[in-house]
């Protein structure tokens, strides 16, 4: 299987569970319009791959997309292999890679209403090096 975006989603506020949408517009520099996270910092765009959701599936957690926080819930690629600096081609933008997990200071509202969290360790994010929409379905692939 080619590796490809199952979701995308959004949140006006930080720390909660994101909504999918049809579309988002991912902004070089800035992030994913009308997304809480972005801005001029390095975490504009978070990825989850679905198979560490599958792991909380798994463990008897109700999880969907953006349940975790995610802006991109991807297929088919291990997202924890790839290093710091790794570009992805995202539908129509490129994301550089530039943090892997994080620390998570609070129980938020995804820790409550899951149980736990695969982000802190599993979750990759990225800024945006060139713009344009992402869909599910599209192709997702490392760049070189």
């Amino acid at each position: 299987m080619s590796a490809r975006v199952l979701s995308v989603c959004t949140s006006e506020k930080t720390g909660v569970r994101k909504s999918p949408v049809a579309e988002v517009r991912a902004r070089a520099g800035h992030g994913i319009d009308g997304d809480a996270h972005a801005g001029p910092w390095h975490r504009q765009v978070s990825l989850l791959a679905d198979e560490s959701a599958a792991k909380m599936r798994a463990a008897g957690a109700d999880v969907g997309p953006g349940d975790f926080g995610e802006n991109v819930l991807t297929v088919g690629i291990d997202l924890t292999a790839l290093p710091i600096g790794a570009v992805l081609v995202v539908g129509g933008a490129r994301l550089e890679i530039t943090q892997k997990g994080k620390e998570c200071h609070t129980r938020c509202a995804i820790f409550e209403a899951a149980g736990a969290c695969v982000m802190p360790g599993e979750g990759v994010f990225c800024m945006v090096l060139e713009g344009g929409p992402i869909r599910p379905g599209d192709p997702l692939r490392v760049e070189g």
